[in-house]
This record gives C-alpha cells, sequence and structure tokens, in this order.
C-alpha cells in the first residue's frame, strides 16, 4: 500500500513538472505582481478566486483581505510543523486546482520547495513575506535558514503582508478591486491596534522576570517588537533534536535569572521543555510551565485561536500572565473580532 501511494504522489509530481530543473524555476520564474502574462482571463468570472495557501497565518490574512472574493484552501492546519511538512497527494492535488498559490517564503516551506518552484512554472504562485519584507528588516541567522522566517509573530511587520495579499487577488479578481482594498485597510488598523495593546501588556511584566524561554526560537520577532528577551532550547528549525548541552545551558539560565515559567508549543513535543524544568530544579529553582504558546500554526479552526489576531491575544495573554505582568483590556479597534468570537471556545479573548 504504501508503494502504490508513493508511486501515486510521484507520478502527480511528475505530470505537474515539479521536479524538473527546480534550480532554473525558481531563477527563472517571473513575479506575477509584475508579470503581465499571467494576468486573469477575460471572462470577468464572478466565481470566488481558487486560492491555496500554505500555513494558517498568511492564510487569515487572506480570508480577511479576499472576503466573498476568494476561496482559500489552507495547506498546514493546526498543530502542523511547517519546518517539516512534506507535501502529499491531496495537496499536490489541491495545488494543481488552484488559480494563485501563495507561501510564506524565506525557507520557512523548505521541504516543499521543489513542488512550489514546479508549480510557479504554470500557475501564479507568490512569495508573501519575501515580497513584502525586505531582507534588511529581517532577523538574519547563522544556521542553514540565513533569515529567521517566524515574521507573523511581530504584528506590525506581518501587516505588510496585507497590501501584498491585496495587490495579488485584485490582480486576479478586478471586480473586486475595491472590496479587497476597503477590506485591507480595515484589517490593517485592526493589525495596528493589537500591536499597541501587546506593546502595552507586555511592557507590565516585571523587568527581572521579562524573558521568554521556549522550545525553540520561533518568537525572536515578538522580542524584538515587544522588548522582552527571548530564548529558545533549539535553533530556528525543529528538524533537529535538542542536546544534553542545551538543555543543561537552559537550565542553568533560568535559574539564574529566577525565571518563574518556561512555555511549550503547540506544534512541538513538551519533553525538551520539561526537561529543562527537570535540570532546573536539581539546582534548586523552581519553574512552571506557563502555558501553551502557538508558534508556527494557529489554533483549531472555528475558534478565536484559530485566527491570525486570536493567535497572538492568545499567546501574549499566556506570557503576559505567567510572568506576573497585568493584561490590558483589548483596544476598540478589536471590538468587532472580539464580538464575533465572544462564546467561543478560546484562551485568548474575553468572552
Amino acid at each position: 500500500m504504501r508503494l502504490t501511494a508513493l508511486s501515486t504522489l510521484l507520478a502527480m509530481l511528475a505530470s505537474a513538472g515539479v521536479w524538473a530543473n527546480s534550480t532554473e524555476a525558481s531563477s527563472g520564474s517571473q513575479d506575477p505582481l509584475k508579470d503581465d502574462s499571467q494576468a486573469p482571463l477575460k471572462d470577468d468570472s464572478q466565481a470566488p478566486l481558487k486560492a491555496v495557501v500554505t500555513i494558517g497565518m498568511l492564510g487569515d490574512v487572506v480570508k480577511e483581505v479576499g472576503g466573498e472574493c476568494v476561496a482559500v484552501t489552507t495547506m498546514m492546519g493546526p498543530g502542523v510543523d511547517p519546518h517539516l511538512y512534506q507535501a502529499s497527494a491531496r495537496d499536490i492535488h489541491q495545488l494543481g486546482e488552484a488559480e494563485l498559490i501563495l507561501y510564506s517564503g524565506y525557507e520557512l516551506e523548505g521541504r516543499l520547495s521543489k513542488v512550489l518552484n514546479g508549480f510557479s512554472r504554470r500557475k501564479p504562485t507568490v512569495a508573501v513575506s519575501e515580497e513584502a519584507i525586505p531582507e534588511d528588516e529581517v532577523i538574519h541567522s547563522q544556521d542553514s535558514y540565513g533569515v529567521d522566517p517566524h515574521l507573523w509573530m511581530d504584528s506590525a511587520l506581518w501587516a505588510r503582508t496585507v497590501p501584498v495579499v491585496a495587490e495579488v487577488l485584485s490582480k486576479y479578481r478586478p471586480q473586486c478591486e475595491d472590496a479587497i482594498q476597503s477590506r485591507a485597510e480595515s484589517y490593517t488598523a485592526e493589525l495596528s491596534a493589537l500591536d499597541n495593546w501587546i506593546q502595552t501588556s507586555v511592557s507590565s511584566i516585571p523587568e527581572q522576570q521579562r524573558i521568554l524561554v521556549t522550545a525553540h526560537d520561533a518568537f525572536n520577532y515578538y522580542g524584538r517588537a515587544y522588548d522582552i528577551e527571548v530564548a529558545g532550547i533549539q535553533g530556528l528549525s525543529t528538524s533537529t533534536e535538542s542536546g544534553v548541552a542545551d538543555i543543561r545551558r537552559m537550565a542553568r539560565l533560568v535559574a539564574k535569572r529566577q525565571v518563574p515559567a518556561m512555555f511549550i508549543e503547540s506544534t512541538i513535543n513538551p519533553r525538551t521543555v520539561q526537561a529543562v524544568i527537570d535540570a532546573a530544579a536539581d539546582t534548586g529553582h523552581q519553574v512552571n510551565i506557563g502555558g501553551e504558546l502557538y508558534s508556527d500554526a494557529m489554533g483549531e479552526d472555528g475558534t478565536a485561536d484559530g485566527t491570525y489576531i486570536g493567535m497572538l491575544v492568545a499567546n501574549t495573554r499566556t506570557i503576559v500572565e505567567a510572568l506576573g505582568g497585568q493584561l490590558s483590556p483589548l483596544p476598540e479597534a478589536l471590538d468587532e473580532w472580539q464580538q464575533h468570537w465572544r462564546g467561543v471556545d478560546t484562551r485568548g479573548a474575553d468572552t
């Protein structure tokens, strides 16, 4: 059965042309935001644009900006690690049916690169983060990534993706341009209010305790934007295991700084965090698990945490309360979002 499934997937990949000259495809593919040869068909179709998006954080931006003009399929759902994700036969089929493919880029979806490069030769395919955020504004790293790809952890930075999404959606559904631009402006205002709320809430944490210790380095943009020190047991990618030296190093830091709480992540096994807690206890320092954070994926569909705003609201609530801060009330600009999700199970917003 496994051999049959593999053969089917390989056949689909071959028919899509995704294995052929992937490096050439990457360097030779044209930017659909600038390439008029990929302009929409002149049929004035009123059907929603079929867009396939790799990660939920970007998928939510596309939904918010596109509204009824876009039908969004998100490849990676709750609890899925984009660093390790590989395309399935179903993914290949969905990508083949798509009119537009959007991914974050900056090597986040590294194991999908051949597939994405292959499809970029056939249909509009946009690395949204790379279009929206120049390299001189990203966090550079010394590992194989070269760039920290977790840009969504800074709400103001992630808001830069909104006009890019609005532009590409308007190009392929020009009859929706006015509605798309209006929704983009409203959503940008919400993200600005979210950014201010996070800054105010995090600043209430006592300075000595303002350190965020997590399983891997997914929160560096959060730390830079909101003035909180960040320490990850693993590096940017989850593809390598933490070693004994990593655990001991982190345990010494936690004990020295008297960190009250560490945090597990929704997409990563908590055993490394527990190992640090145990190692810190051997030194005489008691540290608790402050809660679970969303790092590489949002919460469950149909909940507030399953939205980009809800993801950061939930994370900030968990961090601030566990580290001894005082959470600020959500701003008026997020009233519509909060009212929509009032009464729905969530650990982020008041219900």
